[in-house]
């Protein structure tokens, strides 16, 4: 008797399944695309299992999804651009890309993260390897960017004049070799010149003598380590990202895919803070409005659960840790009010 029971409530379960999968809504792809803030590979390899669980968690929502695509965009910008015109989907924005193409994306959620240790805004107490940054229990929704003096020659003046305890002038920045990233990178461009703009007299980005612009935050540190600028900008928890790769040779790779930069000193002391901005409201996870069959406040509230969800497991943390991500909250288009005001200050 026991045995029949249990193989009528083993047929049952199936029935249950196979009938929640006829009922599920079938959607033949979802594209979803991640910006180069960290190198494409290091990210492609960290979320190659993010297809797989979103299916699941997908299908518990209620729809079937037959396959789920990952790729990188080539800028911040690029992935922007993609959403707005519909080839991809959903789209991992910083928030000053968000704000840049709000008319054309929908925010459906916010990252939020662990804090840091340190949250100070004087520059030389982020120096050295007795202030190494920490991670904390308290999960937080901003993060700030870092102005960084590099190991050249320059690089180590600046650093030196910083933690003296000197203040900076422009003529000190202005002779420096500058690499930034494309202007709607919140870390890599908008908020560094709001830092600018609030200690400088309103002098930009723009006003420097010599910039140039770069693709990823990996080869920020790249040219950081070569010493072929003075001047790199990255959001606060850069180094910790980078630590490993910054002193392996660089015919290795560290345990994420991070080509090895060949330095033989600590990435804590030889590159130095020299400017911390306002805090950044945290990374958005977007929605295309371009693609009807997508843009439904179904599929929406679908794929808030299921990213919710994924990421409160260890595989999910797992995943997003490619981009600092420990959970995820509801958003709205409002929360990047802030985000909208500082690009249009700095454009």
């Amino acid at each position: 008797m026991k045995k029949l029971l249990a193989l009528l409530l083993a047929v049952a379960m199936v029935v249950a399944c196979v009938s929640a999968m006829a009922e599920a809504v079938k959607m033949d792809k979802l594209t979803l695309q991640f910006v180069p803030s960290k190198d494409a590979d290091v990210i492609i390899t960290g979320t190659k299992n993010l297809p797989d669980l979103l299916k699941a968690e997908m299908l518990k929502q209620g729809y079937d999804i037959g396959a789920i695509e990952i790729s990188v965009g080539t800028s911040y910008e690029a992935t922007g651009e993609a959403m707005a015109a519909g080839t991809m989907d959903i789209g991992w924005l910083p928030g000053g890309t968000y704000a840049l193409f709000s008319n054309e994306v929908d925010v459906i959620l916010t990252a939020t993260r662990a804090g840091l240790s340190n949250d100070s805004t004087d520059p030389k107490t982020w120096n050295g390897d007795a202030n190494k940054t920490t991670p904390t229990d308290e999960q937080v929704t901003f993060y700030r960017s870092l102005i960084y003096a590099t190991p050249s020659a320059y690089g180590k003046e600046l650093a030196a004049k910083v933690n003296a305890g000197e203040a900076l002038t422009w003529d000190d920045l202005n002779k420096a070799n500058w690499a930034v990233l494309k202007t709607s990178s919140s870390a890599g461009y908008i908020y560094p010149t709001m830092w600018l703009m609030d200690n400088f007299e309103g002098k930009k980005l723009t006003d420097l003598s010599n910039v140039i612009t770069l693709s990823g935050y990996g080869e920020s540190f790249a040219q950081a380590a070569a010493e072929s600028v003075d001047v790199i900008v990255c959001y606060a928890d850069g180094r910790r990202d980078y630590e490993a790769a910054w002193t392996l040779p660089t015919d290795q790779k560290d345990e994420t895919g991070k080509a090895g930069m060949g330095r033989t000193e600590s990435i804590w002391n030889e590159l130095n803070v020299i400017g911390v901005t306002a805090p950044i409201y945290n990374d958005t996870v977007s929605i295309t409005k371009a693609n009807p069959a997508v843009y439904t406040p179904e599929i929406i509230k679908a794929m808030q659960t299921a990213l919710i969800n994924i990421i409160g497991t260890d595989e999910g943390k797992a995943i997003f840790s490619v981009y600092s991500h420990t959970g995820y909250a509801i958003a709205s288009d409002a929360d990047y009010d802030g985000a909208r005001k500082a690009l249009e200050a700095v454009q």
